[in-house]
């Protein structure tokens, strides 16, 4: 039988280069010398109705970045992660309560730049066992699952763009149901159906 994520396995093994949120915005000019912190993020698989699917969440409205806005599971290295794939784990127990022993670990993609400053690395893995989620309450407002058949159709996906900083910014999207996914997880999303339909 084969593994339902051998094409994400597969998706691992081609090249290809980071991301970043100015992808779509060619005239941004970013400054020189610009520090950017680590974060990992986990982009995690689970069997549900025989098919795999992404967890993602629904950020706690009251957040002061990116409030009700669609996540993985993730933050930033604290300086007791050995590496950014040991942040997404750490974060994403801590925020949707997946203990780190239940996640095979498949591998990375290439870091993604975000506005907010990080290079964000895409820990992608499968998660092992029976997981029920524990949204933490002061971050998450919800957790919520998207088909892998979903995102890995290229024809879901758009650019959209809004007033940002008093310029026009553009970005991939693939909304699901009610959940409105844009932005650096959205362009994730992108990153990995692309080197799928490679």
């Amino acid at each position: 039988m084969n593994d339902p994520l051998a094409r994400v396995i597969q998706a691992l093994t081609r090249p290809s280069s980071s991301s970043s949120d100015f992808d779509l915005n060619p005239d941004v000019q970013l400054p020189e010398g610009r520090k950017l912190r680590p974060a990992g993020v986990l982009v995690a698989f689970v069997q549900r109705n025989g098919e795999p699917h992404v967890i993602l969440t629904k950020r706690a409205s009251h957040l002061k970045h990116h409030p009700g806005q669609i996540a993985f599971p993730g933050g930033k290295q604290d300086e007791g992660d050995a590496d950014v794939i040991a942040a997404a784990l750490r974060e994403a127990r801590e925020e949707v309560g997946l203990d780190p022993a239940m996640v095979q670990v498949l591998g990375t993609l290439p870091s993604h730049e975000t506005v907010t400053g990080f290079t964000m690395t895409p820990v992608l893995a499968r998660v092992t066992g029976d997981f029920t989620p524990i949204p933490e309450p002061g971050e998450v407002d919800e957790v919520f699952y998207v088909p892998l058949s979903h995102i890995a159709d290229l024809g879901r996906f758009s650019v959209q763009g809004r007033r940002w900083r008093g310029m026009r910014r553009h970005y991939f999207t693939v909304p699901y149901g009610p959940y409105y996914i844009w932005g650096a997880t959205a362009r994730v999303l992108r990153g990995l159906a692309d080197r799928m339909a490679d």
